[in-house]
């Protein structure tokens, strides 16, 4: 293991504290997916990697000295790996940054997602004064929202784009993976018990979980019905003053 620690448990999109169990069933479900022999999804070099965090994460002695070095070491600033120079390469780099930091937010403390500017900032070790067109450019997109206490955090859309992207963006990819992006701290308080995505044997609270942002969205998408009865009588006629109004013509 090299000086600088890959995140493991990132990769695998698992908690730090995920018991044996769950690390086998989210390597059995990976493998499928990276496989070299998958024509769709397969990806040599992070099934190699894959199997890298599966052999140590397995035993128990050799994660217990990966997470004593994964936890002494000291998250580096993202531009200390990753391009962020005013160039076109640049932005782009700056953009998925951002990004990643906010993923990882709203991934690992959904109640509350949002992340100031200076966190931002800190996170990626490069100006703020440098980040204001980025941010507008991801808040045009829909990626990016900015609260009333003008913190940021991630949208729907900026979900599925990390999400269906990472694999095709090597530096997304990257990025997902750097402890810059997500914080010891962040990450203790979220309590994760299951993987982050989605494989046949996920827990019955999960689905129920599922089945219920399911179910909302369906009100959401649906017409308000009760509108439309307060429509159709306001259209109607009052019966009762007409019938007033024949008796008073009598």
């Amino acid at each position: 293991m090299g000086a600088r620690v890959v995140d493991y448990y990132e990769f695998l999109q698992i908690s730090p504290h995920a018991d044996a169990d769950t690390i086998h069933r989210v390597y059995r479900f990976l493998a499928a997916r990276l496989h070299p022999d998958n024509r769709e999804t397969g990806h040599a070099e992070n099934f190699q990697l894959l199997k890298a965090a599966y052999d140590v994460l397995s035993d128990p002695k050799r994660r217990a000295e990966y997470d004593a070095l994964r936890n002494s070491e000291a998250p580096q600033p993202l531009s200390s790996t990753v391009d962020f120079m005013d160039t076109l390469e640049g932005e782009l780099n700056r953009r998925l940054a951002v990004l990643a930091v906010l993923y990882h937010r709203r991934r690992t403390n959904p109640n509350f997602p949002e992340v100031s500017l200076a966190t931002i900032e800190e996170r990626m070790g490069f100006p703020r004064d440098y980040l204001d067109f980025t941010l507008w450019y991801l808040q045009k997109k829909g990626y990016v929202s900015k609260a009333d206490n003008a913190e940021f955090a991630m949208t729907v859309d900026g979900v599925d784009f990390v999400e269906t992207q990472r694999t095709n963006m090597p530096t997304l990819s990257k990025l997902l993976t750097s402890r810059s992006a997500s914080p010891g701290a962040d990450v203790a308080r979220a309590q994760w018990d299951e993987a982050a995505v989605p494989f046949p044997n996920a827990s019955a609270a999960n689905r129920q979980t599922d089945q219920a942002v399911r179910k909302a969205d369906r009100r959401v998408g649906a017409p308000d019905l009760r509108a439309i009865k307060v429509e159709r009588r306001s259209n109607n006629r009052d019966r009762r003053v007409n019938s007033e109004g024949q008796r008073a013509n009598d």
